[in-house]
């Protein structure tokens, strides 16, 4: 799953059902930032679009993970809606995929205290993403939110396993998430020994290789809301103005010739790949479009190319947060065809855990 880290109109209706032989997929984004981010665009959520004419599709806000570290609750519940309208306005539609938000299927917290129970702590503590943050800031500034959060993962994931001996599932992954998924992996694996086959293990769906974008301001470096000054990341709800802006005082070089050299020429050819990455057209052919070409061309065809892409999105975006009623019902209807599909899976994972069953 990827982190926060999102093309074509929306449609509302049901909510998708039991898609008999198509392998299902799930995969979620965290609701950080006001908008989706290009790299955010590129390498996760313009492949979800895709997938749900292939796949029975589970793709959620994951809320909850959002909370490991300090964060404002009125911003929190704003961003949530921002991203799931970002969801819907790049193309995913409540007709052909579940679109719902994690923290609205109580069963994602259950389950994550069941696998934390089949967790060692030293598992646990190799997790890069906590051995990271905790080394960077002191363990002293890490919630056990953020240990545990690998494993509420792996049951966001679980939650969703489809019946055994049925169709495939699938997680799309980057290398940054595939030790989480190998988690997951392990988890499943260990349930299945102790309480009986219960869980499908999930395979990586790999996504296609995506262009490594740089900022815009420092190309050495990868374009991040972390890291990235605000005139150094393109966001896809950035306004006309700012957003031409952005990309006509990009950083190049001295030279003139346009041409890809990441060593030498790692702001132009970070343009370049941008450029390839949003219309399509190899680099290559870029390379002869622009033969004799100055960088101002390049910038102005690229500002055109990106207004063109996320104009259309930003202002799909708008128009679902200007009516937060059908936004929250959109959402809720994702939530309640995720709710049966976690709830079933709870029944067993009850059952086998040897729980009671609530009398009446």
């Amino acid at each position: 799953m990827s982190e926060p880290t999102a093309p074509e109109a929306v449609t509302t209706g049901t909510t998708t059902g039991t898609a008999p032989g198509r392998p299902r997929v799930l995969s979620g984004i965290q609701p950080t930032a006001d908008s989706f981010h290009l790299g955010n665009y590129l390498g996760a959520v313009r492949n979800w679009v895709g997938l749900q004419d292939s796949h029975e599709a589970f793709y959620m806000v994951v809320d909850m993970h959002a909370i490991t570290v300090d964060y404002d609750p009125e911003v929190l519940r704003q961003r949530i809606r921002r991203s799931a309208a970002q969801l819907f306005a790049v193309g995913l539609e409540p007709s052909r995929s579940t679109v719902f938000v994690q923290s609205q299927v109580h069963e994602h917290a259950e389950l994550a205290w069941i696998l934390g129970a089949l967790t060692g702590f030293g598992e646990a503590s190799r997790m890069t993403q906590f051995k990271d943050k905790s080394a960077k800031h002191g363990t002293q500034a890490a919630s056990v939110g953020l240990f545990t959060y690998p494993i509420l993962q792996a049951a966001d994931i679980l939650l969703y396993t489809p019946p055994l001996g049925g169709k495939d599932f699938q997680v799309p992954v980057g290398e940054d998430q595939r030790q989480h998924l190998e988690l997951t992996r392990t988890l499943a694996g260990r349930f299945n020994h102790r309480f009986g086959p219960t869980f499908v293990e999930p395979d990586a769906h790999i996504l296609k290789s995506t262009a490594k974008i740089q900022d815009l301001q420092e190309p050495e470096r990868k374009m991040s809301k972390s890291s990235s000054s605000p005139q150094g990341i393109i966001d896809i709800l950035d306004e006309p103005g700012p957003l031409k802006k952005k990309i006509m005082r990009a950083v190049t070089d001295a030279e003139t010739e346009i041409r890809y050299d990441p060593e030498t020429k790692p702001g132009v050819s970070n343009l370049l790949t941008i450029m390839s990455a949003l219309g399509g057209e190899p680099i290559e052919g870029l390379e002869g479009h622009f033969a004799g070409a100055g960088y101002g061309q390049l910038k102005k065809e690229l500002a055109e190319l990106a207004l063109e892409t996320f104009g259309p999105i930003r202002e799909r975006t708008l128009e679902l947060l200007a009516d937060p009623a059908e936004l929250d019902r959109m959402l809720a209807k994702g939530a309640e065809r995720a709710s049966e599909v976690a709830a079933g899976t709870m029944d067993t994972v009850r059952e086998r855990v040897g729980y009671l069953r609530r009398g009446i």
